[in-house]
């Protein structure tokens, strides 16, 4: 259709360029713009393509232009897909081994508009369509692959690949990281962990190195962390940009960092590290997402994101009009065809072309996928129960990591959360490498079993002695902690061995199913999982008395899609309850 437009618009702008029909054409060629307005000249698109468009159109190569004895469009050739609107491209399905472009090693996914995405299996990496060997599971091939990967360091994940000196040697193994002809070890006049030459505070230790504003200076070392204008002594919201200062509670600090903006409560203590202040923390939460009914934008239904597309207070799960442009969701006038982007024309431009014939693509839905964080997390020290949980929280998500144990030393537990909605209420799934009586027997004697764990946590004491022993024992405790599955292999992890997991968690319905894979092979397999003790949450990694673990190339897809086996678990469980 754009090769048609450009036609009429030459003969509109350009009078004198026809003045005669071509020779398979009989209808009269006016001549002026005024003419042509009113008698446009049909003409075989492919007739004239040349004149507009010089040389070959690669379009025309893999499409053809016109119908025999029409003057539209006409379709992609065989083997291509498309239309003239949107172009023709090679024909891809993952579900025709003829048509499936992915690796032998890899999966292929059916993306919105009919693409197709290649992703290497586990134990191999690569662009998709080649991939290679990768032993230690950090998304980088063992060797180069002509697809113009790089290896880094072999056995130890390193999912950043930081190269600084672009020597081929990760900054993770290189003595040399910036090729300097200078050892790593150098001047460091604040002791920490970052020479002169790359520490953003030079004069004040800050092994975090965080600089909330991105302005090359490190917050220890910055009067206006938060870069918003306002001097670090006089801000009320240091590391939140807020150049109004609002602060409706009068208790210095400012909303927008307010644990409790409409509460008093200037020292922000929050106990149970649910986000919330205590001073206003009623811990009430209806349909039990982790937000309680009082901050919840839904709170009797579930809706653990908080998604608000119109920013009207009301969450998109229970929200009768979600952009806000005056067409509702379901009820007349609506349903509303584009129902989180405000569009009160309803135009549908596809539904238009399909009307008419022209070819086009259903949208088929695909979990939306996000990249490598480029970074890893390193627990160093023995410890006490730890985690490291982010403040995004998530319905139904599909989340993935590498862990890897860099050490010979100790034989304790490493994991993740998932969940979380505070320090009482999370699942976790925990490895423990051989069995073990905890060397504390105050509260009660917990002796955990070698295997992966899979646990909820619903604690009445929060932190402290009662939850330290539960998270320990393998088994159930009193108002503190609940095995769902245990591996029945009873087999602990190996020491400097990479290993996958794969979550997938749909908290609508309490479905959860975890994997462990050890490079390829599919190691441990909880099967489908029905537990509703937490309706959606954040997520983390996990550890208890265990040093030296690097999680790396931490990946989640929001995604609320059942998955096909809760149908059939719930099948098999239904005939069992009628016999």
């Amino acid at each position: 259709m754009s090769l048609w437009l450009a036609v009429a618009s030459s003969l509109l702008v350009s009078p004198s360029t026809f003045t005669r029909c071509y020779k398979t054409h009989t209808t009269e060629a006016g001549m002026g713009l005024t003419w042509s307005w009113h008698h446009q000249v049909h003409i075989q698109i492919d007739s004239i393509i040349g004149p507009l468009l010089p040389g070959p159109s690669p379009q025309l190569i893999i499409s053809l232009c016109s119908l025999q004895g029409s003057y539209r469009c006409g379709p992609c050739k065989p083997g291509y897909i498309g239309d003239q609107m949107r172009g023709c491209k090679m024909e891809r399905n993952c579900r025709d081994p003829e048509l499936n472009p992915c690796s032998v090693n890899a999966q292929c996914i059916e993306e919105r508009q009919g693409d197709v995405t290649c992703v290497c299996g586990v134990g191999w990496a690569g662009d998709g369509y080649i991939c290679g060997k990768d032993v230690d599971i950090d998304s980088y091939p063992d060797e180069e692959l002509p697809c113009s990967a790089r290896n880094c360091k072999k056995y130890v994940p390193n999912s950043g690949q930081e190269d600084a000196d672009r020597d081929g040697i990760g900054d993770a193994c290189d003595e040399d990281a910036d090729g300097d002809g200078i050892l790593n070890e150098q001047r460091n006049s604040d002791k920490d962990i970052f020479g002169d030459a790359c520490d953003n505070c030079r004069n004040v230790l800050n092994n975090d190195q965080k600089d909330t504003d991105g302005d090359g200076k490190g917050d220890a070392c910055d009067d206006d962390m938060d870069g918003d204008g306002i001097k670090n002594i006089l801000d009320n919201c240091q590391k939140v940009p807020n150049r109004d200062q609002e602060d409706r509670d009068g208790d210095g600090v400012g909303d927008a960092c307010d644990s409790c903006p409409e509460v008093s409560n200037p020292n922000q203590s929050d106990v149970d590290n649910d986000l919330v202040g205590d001073s206003c923390d009623t811990n009430q939460d209806s349909d039990g997402d982790g937000h309680q009914d009082s901050t919840d934008n839904c709170p009797t239904v579930i809706n653990s994101a908080q998604l608000d597309t119109d920013k009207d207070g009301i969450g998109d799960e229970c929200d009768d009009e979600d952009d806000n442009d005056g067409i509702p969701d379901l009820v007349p006038p609506g349903p509303d065809n584009c129902r989180l982007v405000p569009n009160p024309a309803q135009e549908d431009r596809n539904s238009e072309r399909a009307q008419s014939g022209a070819p086009f693509s259903q949208a088929r839905g695909g979990p939306p996928r996000s990249g490598p964080c480029g970074m890893e997390i390193v627990q160093t020290m023995n410890s006490d129960p730890g985690l490291a949980v982010g403040y995004t929280a998530f319905n139904g998500v599909d989340f993935e990591g590498t862990f890897h144990v860099n050490t010979q030393t100790d034989d304790d537990y490493a994991g993740f959360i998932f969940g979380y909605q505070d320090s009482s209420s999370f699942y976790v799934v925990m490895w423990k490498q051989t069995e073990q009586t905890y060397w504390q027997a105050t509260p009660f004697r917990a002796v955990a079993e070698p295997g992966i764990q899979l646990k909820a946590v619903k604690s009445k004491t929060g932190p402290g002695e009662h939850l330290r022993n539960s998270l320990w024992h393998t088994g159930d405790t009193s108002d503190q902690v609940r095995l769902l599955w245990k591996d029945s292999r009873n087999v602990g992890w190996k020491d400097k061995v990479s290993y996958r997991w794969f979550l997938q968690h749909r908290p609508q319905v309490g479905y959860i199913r975890v994997r462990f894979y050890e490079g390829s092979e599919l190691v441990a397999d909880s099967g489908v999982t029905i537990d509703t003790t937490m309706r959606g949450g954040r997520l983390g990694v996990f550890c208890f008395s265990q040093e030296n673990i690097i999680w790396s190339n931490l990946k989640y897809r929001c995604n609320d899609t059942i998955p096909e086996d809760f149908q059939e678990f719930q099948t098999q469980n239904f005939d069992r309850l009628d016999k």
